[in-house]
């Protein structure tokens, strides 16, 4: 009788996953206004703290951009410092 062949299962590495994609790169925008308030408190935890790029997925380019636009909208009174402020 001939041995059955099988198929090797590939191994997940624990931590190891799928490389983030920009999602400002893949959606094309060129510049990003601090009014978007809603955009900008996704990228921002509940203690108020602006997620790196590692945890978003964001470019150098785009995160650079993005803290830049947290920050004013912060100064303006857009986004809230923290989040209990904002309750």
């Amino acid at each position: 009788m001939a041995p059955v062949r099988r198929k090797k299962k590939k191994k997940i590495r624990k931590g190891m996953s799928k490389k983030k994609v920009c999602k400002f790169c893949v959606s094309g925008v060129d510049e990003l206004d601090y009014k978007h308030s809603e955009l900008l408190l996704r990228f921002v935890n509940d203690r108020g703290k602006i997620a790196p790029r590692r945890v978003s997925g964001t470019c150098a380019k785009h995160q650079r951009m993005l803290v830049k636009a947290i920050k004013r909208a912060r100064y303006v009174g857009l986004v809230p410092f923290s989040r209990e402020h904002w309750r």
